[in-house]
């Protein structure tokens, strides 16, 4: 299966950025901050379909922008059965 060149992110998630030039995979972690911290339920699907969780458990780590509760709520969801369920 071909990778997307892109997630289906809404644009307001990154607002601040020219989404014709932004780079997701140079970028992920910006994309993953704020997925986890402002996104729907379809857009935490879509990030750890397209960046796969070990990405996303690593960019919990280094993250500075999220804080402990965002931080401890998405390891705990992530490690959960919900994105196992088809």
């Amino acid at each position: 299966m071909l990778k997307k060149d892109k997630p289906n992110i809404p644009p307001y998630l990154l607002w601040e950025y020219d989404l014709k030039t932004f780079n997701y995979d140079k970028s992920y972690k910006i994309v993953i901050e704020r997925v986890l911290e402002r996104g729907t339920m379809e857009d935490w699907k879509e990030i750890v379909s397209y960046y796969k969780k070990e990405k996303i458990f690593e960019t919990i780590e280094w993250s500075a922008q999220l804080d402990k509760r965002d931080k401890d709520f998405s390891k705990l969801f992530l490690n959960s059965d919900y994105f196992d369920v088809a």
